[in-house]
């Protein structure tokens, strides 16, 4: 079974993500979306309603499954879940040095795990978790970037 791993702090989870999570299924037996605590990002969800947000959009898709994970590398996730590849989100020229560094970090670690980069689709390639986090704080309308419940979720923490 191929299994990839899609680390993340998903705080919260937009359709960009999601885009990236069903194509890589498309491609893999298994897609295991690691959900990570990221404290030092102060997250708005806590890793429990993170994990509970991403099961609802996946709930009808056995191919995808959430955790969540703190104090390990996401090498060891990959291991700890079989998996042969890393998926990881490229959405602008700014994220690929970074992007880049990490990978080759994850290569020199673990060198037989692969890093697979997904751009999202255009008409998502400029949503970010916090951009859409500071829309929903003012009030403004995230319908095009989050499903409905995320929606709900982030009014109910801004109200």
């Amino acid at each position: 079974m191929k299994v990839a791993i899609y680390p993340g702090s998903f705080d919260p989870i937009t359709f960009g993500h999601i885009d990236i999570v069903e194509r890589a299924a498309s491609l893999f037996d298994q897609v295991v979306i690691g959900v990570a605590e990221s404290k030092s990002k102060n997250p708005l969800f806590s890793t429990d309603e993170r994990l509970d947000l991403i099961n609802e959009v996946f709930s009808g898709n056995s191919k995808i499954r959430a955790i969540g994970y703190s104090k390990k590398l996401t090498v060891d996730l990959a291991r700890e879940n079989n998996a042969i590849a890393i998926i990881r989100g490229l959405r602008a020229v700014a994220d690929f040095e970074y992007e880049f560094q990490l990978a080759t970090m994850n290569r020199s670690l673990a060198p037989d795990i692969e890093s697979i980069f997904f751009t999202p689709k255009d008409t998502l390639i400029y949503v970010s978790s916090s951009l859409v986090k500071e829309i929903a704080q003012f009030g403004g309308d995230v319908s095009r970037f989050v499903p409905s419940h995320i929606e709900k979720a982030l009014n109910s923490k801004f109200s």
